[in-house]
C-alpha cells in the first residue's frame, strides 16, 4: 500500500508493519466488491474529526461515473462569523492551478502553435538561466515537469516578490544555482510554472488569466471561479484562511499572488472543480459530450515525465507528469496534486480505472484533508479496512511535539547575554542581492530595528536581538512566523552584509517556520 507523500512524515515508524499487513491480507482475500456511492457516514465522519483536527470549514465533492455524486461543505467561512460553508463556497486550491497552466498549453499543442518540446527562449527571448546551455535548451515541457533542476525561491508563507512584475521574476531567475543539474531529476519549482504559463501571453496576446478564464472556466460551467483573491468581494461566498499560531487557529490576511497566478492563484469551488475533475475522467478531455482537449493532450498531461523517489512502503512508483503527480496505490494508477498557500490546503486525486475525482479543501492547514481523501478512496476500491485518520493524526502529533521539542532546544541554546557588536543605528541601512533584489534594515522610533523586503510595506518584520550579531526577525504578517537572521561585520566593526535564511519548506507549519530541513540562507551585501 503506497501512502501520499504529504502524509508520509507524519505517520509513526510502527504504522508501516500494519500498512503492509493490511495490504497482504487483501490479496489474500481475493477481489472485493466496489461501491459506487460514497460512504454512508461520511459527512458525520468529517464534521466528528473536523472539530479534532481543530478546521474552521471544509468542503468535499467526489465524482463518479461522470457525475457528481457528493458535495458539502462543512463548518464556517470564518471563525467568529455565523456563514457556513457550503459546496459553492470559494476556497484557494493553490498549485491545482499548476494542471490548469499545462492544460492551457496543451490546447496551443493541440491547435499547432507550440509543440511540448520548444525551447521556452523560441517564446520569451529574454529569458534566461545560470547557464548558455541550458537557457537554450530547457523547454516548456521540462518546466511543467520539475526538471530544471531550479527549486524553490522562498517559503515560510511568504510570495517572492509579490508586489513586482513577473517579468522582472523570471529576469531575476539567471542568478538562481540550480539545487540538482539539468534534466537529473525533479526539483519542485512554482517559478517555472510561472515562466511557462508567460508563454500563453507571448503566443495568443492574451494573459494567462483571460485564457484560462475563456477556455476552462466558461465551457466548463466554473462560472465563480476566478484567478486572483483581488477578484473576491466582500460579500461572496468564500473562505476566509486560517493558521495555527502559537497553539490558537486563527483568521490570516489574505495576501494577493497574482505575480505566481499560473502556479497557485486558482481560486474555486469543489462544486466548480468537480467539473474539472469531470473533464480528466471517463473520455479525458471530453466534457458533456464536446471534446475540449484532445485525446493525444491529455495522454501527455497525465503520462510520467520525471521519476521521483520511492518512499519504498509498499510497492510504490511515483512520477510527476505535467501538471500532475502519478503512482500507484494498491495496485491502482492515480493522479494527484496537492495544494497550499496562505491557510488554504487542498487534496485531488483521480482513479482512473474506478472514474472516480475526490477533492478535499480547508481553510487552514491539516492533513486531515488527506485522510478524508484516502478514506473515500478505498471505499470505492473496497478496501475500507485501515483507519487513515487515527494513523495521520498519531503521526502528525508525534511530529508535532518533536518539532516543539527541537525549538524549545533552540530557544535553550541561545546566549541572549551576548550583546550586539555594535549600536542598532550601525546596522541600519540598504543591503541588496541579484537574485532577492532590496532589502532595508530600517531603525524604528523605539530605537529597534525592522526589516522591509521590496520596498514593499507589507513585507516587513521586526527585529528580536537572539545573540551578538543574530536576531529573530518577526514578520508582521503573524502568518509568515518568523525567521533568523545575522549581520556580517568586516574590518573595523563595519556591518558588510546581512544574511537572511529563508525556509523553503516547514518542517511543521504549526510549530513554526525556522523547524525545516529546506532552507536557503541569502547574503544580502550593504549598498550604503
Amino acid at each position: 500500500m503506497t501512502l501520499p507523500e504529504s502524509v508520509f512524515s507524519y505517520i509513526p515508524g510502527r504504522v508501516v508493519a500494519a500498512l503492509v499487513a493490511v495490504s497482504l491480507t487483501g490479496c489474500e482475500t481475493g477481489q472485493p466488491s466496489m461501491p459506487d456511492a460514497p460512504p454512508d457516514d461520511l459527512s458525520g465522519y468529517i464534521e466528528e474529526n473536523m472539530q479534532v483536527w481543530d478546521i474552521p470549514g471544509m468542503a468535499v465533492a467526489i465524482v463518479h461515473k461522470d457525475e457528481v455524486v457528493f458535495a458539502e461543505g462543512f463548518g464556517v467561512r470564518k471563525l467568529g462569523e455565523p456563514e457556513l460553508v457550503d459546496e459553492h463556497t470559494l476556497f484557494g486550491v493553490a498549485s491545482i492551478t499548476k494542471a490548469f497552466t499545462a492544460a492551457a498549453l496543451g490546447l496551443l499543442v493541440d491547435e499547432g502553435r507550440i509543440r511540448w518540446d520548444d525551447p521556452i527562449v523560441a517564446w520569451l527571448p529574454d529569458f534566461q538561466l545560470y547557464d548558455l546551455w541550458v537557457t537554450e535548451n530547457i523547454t516548456i515541457r521540462d518546466a511543467l515537469s520539475h526538471r530544471s533542476g531550479l527549486g524553490r525561491m522562498i517559503g515560510n508563507r511568504l510570495q517572492y516578490m509579490t508586489s513586482r512584475e513577473r517579468s522582472e521574476l523570471i529576469y531575476r531567475l539567471r542568478y538562481l544555482e540550480p539545487e540538482i543539474p539539468f534534466r537529473s531529476g525533479y526539483v519542485y519549482s512554482n517559478m517555472m510554472y510561472l515562466v511557462a504559463g508567460e508563454i500563453i501571453p507571448a503566443v495568443t496576446g492574451k494573459s494567462w488569466e483571460e485564457f484560462v478564464s475563456e477556455r476552462f472556466f466558461g465551457p466548463l460551467g466554473m462560472e465563480r471561479s476566478n484567478t486572483s483573491v483581488t477578484q473576491i468581494g466582500d460579500d461572496d461566498n468564500a473562505a476566509w484562511p486560517h493558521q495555527e499560531i502559537r497553539g490558537e487557529v486563527v483568521p490570516i490576511p489574505r495576501r494577493n499572488f497574482d505575480n505566481a497566478g499560473p502556479a497557485a492563484s486558482i481560486n474555486a469551488s469543489v462544486y466548480e472543480m468537480a467539473q474539472w475533475m469531470r473533464l480528466h475522467l471517463g473520455e479525458p478531455g471530453k466534457f458533456n459530450g464536446q471534446r475540449l482537449i484532445s485525446e493525444e493532450v491529455m495522454m501527455d498531461l497525465h503520462s510520467s515525465q520525471t521519476v521521483l523517489a520511492e518512499y519504498e512502503i509498499y510497492d510504490d512508483l511515483r512520477s510527476y507528469a505535467l501538471g500532475w503527480f502519478v503512482q500507484y496505490y494498491r495496485g491502482a494508477r492515480i493522479q494527484r496534486h496537492g495544494g497550499g498557500t496562505d491557510g488554504m490546503n487542498t487534496t485531488l486525486i483521480l482513479l482512473p480505472e474506478r472514474d472516480l475525482g475526490i477533492i478535499v479543501v480547508a481553510n487552514t492547514f491539516t492533513l486531515f484533508r488527506d485522510a478524508v481523501a484516502y478514506t473515500i478512496l478505498d471505499h470505492f476500491m473496497g478496501k475500507s479496512e485501515f483507519e487513515w485518520n487515527r494513523h495521520i493524526r498519531e503521526g502528525y502529533e508525534e511530529n508535532y511535539e518533536r518539532q516543539m521539542a527541537e525549538r524549545d532546544t533552540i530557544r535553550q541554546m541561545r546566549q541572549d547575554h551576548v550583546p550586539p557588536s555594535l549600536p542598532m543605528e550601525r546596522y541600519a541601512g540598504r543591503y541588496y542581492d541579484d537574485l532577492y533584489a532590496e532589502l532595508e534594515v530600517i531603525e524604528t522610533e523605539d530605537g529597534s530595528l525592522a526589516l522591509r523586503f521590496w520596498e514593499d510595506d507589507s513585507r516587513m518584520a521586526d527585529l528580536e536581538h537572539w545573540e551578538g550579531d543574530r536576531f529573530r526577525a518577526v514578520w508582521r504578517n503573524p502568518a509568515q512566523r518568523e525567521k533568523f537572521v545575522e549581520f556580517v561585520l568586516g574590518r573595523r566593526a563595519v556591518v558588510e552584509a546581512v544574511e537572511v535564511t529563508f525556509n523553503l519548506r516547514p518542517n511543521v507549519l504549526q510549530a513554526g517556520a525556522y523547524l525545516s530541513g529546506y532552507t536557503r540562507t541569502v547574503r544580502y551585501q550593504r549598498v550604503d
